[in-house]
């Protein structure tokens, strides 16, 4: 049995990271830069929103305005299964983080995926900066 066909042949379901922070906590902050990242990472992979299994969500504790999701929605992710948590509050780390998880269907192996740290996230991830 080979999971995430789908109906698309050589396909199989592949994980998206990225992440953004926030210039500040509010509810339009918090939605247009879930937008941002979202729709940053459906283009650079190729990815619509046809295929896609899952998001999963952290944010920092520092961030409670909103839910990352109701940014998702906002764009039309209306049918796509969404959650969202808290992401662990480690001394020093970076301040209103959103971080993603993204399950879609692929055709594109792991090392084609492009994982999208914008804004001050990309300190996250020095070794994708370019």
């Amino acid at each position: 049995m080979s999971l995430g066909t789908a109906g698309n042949t050589g396909n199989q379901v592949r994980a998206f990271r990225g992440a953004t922070q926030l210039s500040q906590d509010s509810v339009s902050e918090m939605s247009s830069a879930v937008a941002e990242l979202l729709q940053e990472m459906l283009l650079r992979n190729k990815i619509s929103q046809e295929d896609l299994v899952s998001i999963f969500f952290t944010a920092t504790p520092d961030l409670i305005s909103d839910f990352p999701a109701t940014g998702a929605r906002s764009i039309g992710f209306t049918d796509v299964p969404l959650i969202c948590a808290v992401e662990i509050a480690v001394p020093g780390s970076l301040p209103r983080c959103v971080r993603v998880m993204m399950h879609a269907t692929s055709a594109r192996k792991r090392s084609e995926i492009e994982h999208v740290y914008l804004r001050g996230a990309i300190t996250l991830r020095k070794d994708l900066q370019k």
